[in-house]
C-alpha cells in the first residue's frame, strides 16, 4: 500500500530538540518500517532571514547519503519559504532565488515531486490579479520544464492564498500545460469548492496528504475512489502535526487511512463500504 509519512508530522517533536531530519528517517524506516519518505524542509532551514535558507549542500549530501544507505526514496520534497508571489518585487526576487535553491537540493535528493507554494496570504483568498496569475504560470513553466529535464515534478500545494480556490488551481494547470508541473493535494483543504474541489484538481494531482480530520470523515473512501477513478496513482501521505505523543498519534493516522484505501478499494460486498 503506497502510503508516506509528511516530515511536518514530527513538528512539535522537532521543535522540543527530540528529533532532526536524520532521526526523522530512522523512523520512518524502522520505526514505521517504510521504504518512501516525504520530506519537509522545516528540518534542515534557518527561519531567521526574510527567506527560509536552507542548510549548505554538505549538509543535503549528507540526508542523500543516509537515504541511499537506507534504501530509501524521496516521494515528495515539500518547502516552504520559497513560495512564488509576494506583493514587493524584491521580495519575489529572494523567493524565486530561493525556489531555484531548493530544486537544486531536490534534484541531490532524488525527490519525486516537489511542492513549491503559490504565495498569498493565510487569511485572504481572492482570485489572482492578472499581474499574479501571468507571473505564477510563468514561474511554474520555469520550474516544470527544468523539472521534467531531471525527471520529476513541481507545483503547489492547495495551503495558502489563491491556492487555497480549486478553480484557481486548475486555472494554473491548464495555464502552464506541462508534465513537469504537479499538485500536491492536501485531501478537502479548500476555502471554496470543498465537495468538488479534490476531483476539480485530481488531473494534476501527484501527490497527496491526509490530515486527522479527513481521516475521520464519513466520506474520505469516496474521495480515495474519486481519486482512483481519476487515474491517480501516486502515495497516500499522511501530515498530522498532533500537539504530543506524536510517535502513536502518526501510527493511529496510519491505520486509519490504510482502512481508508481499503474500504476504497474493496470490491462491492466484500467490506466496501464508506467508512
Amino acid at each position: 500500500m503506497k502510503i508516506s509519512i509528511g516530515g511536518y508530522s514530527f513538528n512539535n517533536t522537532f521543535l522540543q530538540g527530540k528529533m532532526d531530519v536524520f532521526g526523522y528517517l530512522e523512523t520512518v524506516k524502522y520505526r514505521y518500517r517504510m521504504d518512501v519518505v516525504d520530506l519537509w524542509n522545516g528540518f534542515f532551514i534557518d527561519r531567521s532571514g526574510p527567506v527560509y535558507k536552507l542548510a549548505d549542500e554538505s549538509y543535503i549530501r549528507k540526508i542523500r547519503e543516509a537515504l541511499d544507505e537506507k534504501e530509501m526514496r524521496v516521494v515528495n520534497f515539500a518547502v516552504d519559504g520559497a513560495h512564488l508571489w509576494d506583493p514587493d518585487p524584491d521580495v519575489r526576487k529572494l523567493l524565486y532565488d530561493n525556489a531555484l535553491i531548493h530544486l537544486e537540493a531536490a534534484e541531490i535528493l532524488g525527490a519525486e515531486t516537489v511542492r513549491i507554494d503559490t504565495g498569498g496570504s493565510y487569511k485572504e483568498f481572492e482570485p489572482m490579479s492578472d499581474e499574479q496569475f501571468e507571473y505564477t504560470v510563468a514561474r511554474y513553466r520555469e520550474y516544470a520544464e527544468r523539472a521534467s529535464e531531471r525527471g520529476y515534478t513541481v507545483g503547489p500545494e492547495n495551503h495558502m492564498g489563491p491556492s487555497l480556490l480549486p478553480g484557481e488551481m486548475k486555472r494554473i494547470a491548464e495555464a502552464v500545460d506541462h508534465a513537469g508541473f504537479g499538485i500536491l493535494l492536501h485531501l478537502g483543504r479548500w476555502k471554496a469548492d470543498e465537495k468538488e474541489g479534490d476531483s476539480i484538481v485530481a488531473p494534476w494531482t501527484v501527490h497527496t496528504h491526509f490530515d486527522a480530520k479527513t481521516a475521520v470523515q464519513n466520506d474520505a473512501a469516496d474521495k480515495v475512489r474519486s481519486m482512483l477513478a481519476g487515474g491517480y496513482n501516486g502515495y497516500w501521505g499522511v501530515e498530522y502535526n498532533a500537539p504530543e505523543h506524536q510517535y502513536t498519534e502518526v501510527e493511529w493516522i496510519i491505520s486509519a487511512v490504510k482502512r481508508i484505501i481499503t474500504q476504497a478499494t474493496a470490491p462491492a460486498g466484500n467490506g466496501g463500504s464508506p467508512a
